[in-house]
C-alpha cells in the first residue's frame, strides 16, 4: 500500500524502511573509518569514479579502459593495503555495545584524569586502556586480576616505581580496574629512530588493533598522551585530557 503518492512515483512503508537502513548502515561507515586512512581511500575511490564516469560521457576510451580495470580489482586491493582497519571495524561490528554503549561515569573520568594529571606531575610513567566496543579478553587474561573499583590512590599505587606492576598497562572495563601488568602489541611502521618509548608504542599498538583509548604518562618528561585509532595526541593538560577521553568515548 502506498503511504505518499506523486503522480506515478509511489513510495510504500517498504520503501522508507529500506532507505533508513541503508542511511544508517552510511552512518555506521562514517563512524568506523573516521580518523582512519581509509578516509582519504574514500575519498580519492569517488574520485577515479567520477573520473571513470567522465571519460566515458566525453570519450576518453582508453583512460575509461584502464579506470575500468582498476575499479574492477579495488575490491581485492582495499582488502590488502587495509585490512588491519577492516578487521577493527568488523571487530566493532560484531562486539557487544555497538548500539547501546555504558556511559562513562563522572566518578569514574575524574579519578582517571586526577590519577594521570598527579602521576605526570611527579614523573611516574603509566599506561592506562579504556575499554570500550571491542573486548581485550585476551590481553586482560594475561595480566594480573584486579577487579577493583577506580580510585586515584590504586592508579598511582599500581605505577609507583618499584611496583611489580608498574611496568605494564592497566586495563579499566565498564568503570572498574579489571587487570594490571598487561602486555600490549606494539605499533607498527614506526622507525626504531623515533623517540617514542615502549609506552607509547604500545599505546598506539593496542589502539590499531582496537577502538580502545589509551592514556600514557611520560616518565622522562611527565608529558600526557592519549592514543585513539593509532594516533596519538600529546602534551595534554588536565582540561583537554578530560575532553578528549570524553569525545573519544561518545564515538
Amino acid at each position: 500500500m502506498p503511504v505518499i503518492e506523486f503522480g506515478h512515483f509511489t513510495v510504500s512503508w517498504r520503501d522508507i524502511v529500506d532507505i533508513l537502513i541503508v542511511g544508517y548502515l552510511f552512518h555506521l561507515i562514517i563512524l568506523l573509518v573516521k580518523g582512519t586512512r581509509a578516509v582519504s581511500v574514500i575519498y580519492g575511490l569517488f574520485v577515479v569514479i567520477l573520473f571513470y564516469y567522465l571519460s566515458g560521457e566525453f570519450g576518453f576510451y582508453t583512460l575509461h579502459w584502464l579506470l575500468g580495470n582498476f575499479l574492477g580489482s579495488i575490491f581485492l586491493v582495499v582488502i590488502i593495503l587495509f585490512q588491519k582497519d577492516i578487521r577493527r571495524a568488523l571487530a566493532v561490528v560484531g562486539a557487544k555495545g555497538l548500539f547501546a554503549r555504558e556511559k562513562l561515569e563522572e566518578e569514574v573520568l575524574n579519578e582517571l584524569v586526577l590519577a594521570v594529571v598527579k602521576m605526570a606531575d611527579k614523573r611516574i610513567g603509566a599506561l592506562i586502556v579504556l575499554e570500550k566496543n571491542i573486548p581485550l579478553g585476551d590481553i586482560i587474561e594475561r595480566g594480573v586480576e584486579i577487579k577493583a573499583k577506580i580510585t586515584k590512590e590504586l592508579l598511582m599505587s599500581i605505577f609507583y616505581p618499584g611496583s611489580p606492576l608498574h611496568d605494564g598497562a592497566v586495563i579499566i572495563r565498564q568503570g572498574r580496574v579489571e587487570a594490571a601488568g598487561c602486555v600490549l602489541p606494539l605499533a607498527v611502521g614506526i622507525s626504531p629512530r623515533s623517540e617514542l618509548g615502549t609506552r607509547h608504542r604500545a599505546a598506539i599498538g593496542i589502539t590499531e588493533e582496537s577502538d580502545a583509548i589509551s592514556i600514557v604518562v611520560s616518565e622522562e618528561r611527565g608529558a600526557i598522551s592519549v592514543a585513539i585509532g593509532g594516533k596519538l595526541t600529546s602534551a595534554l593538560d588536565e582540561v583537554r585530557l578530560r575532553r578528549v577521553i570524553q569525545n573519544a568515548w561518545q564515538r
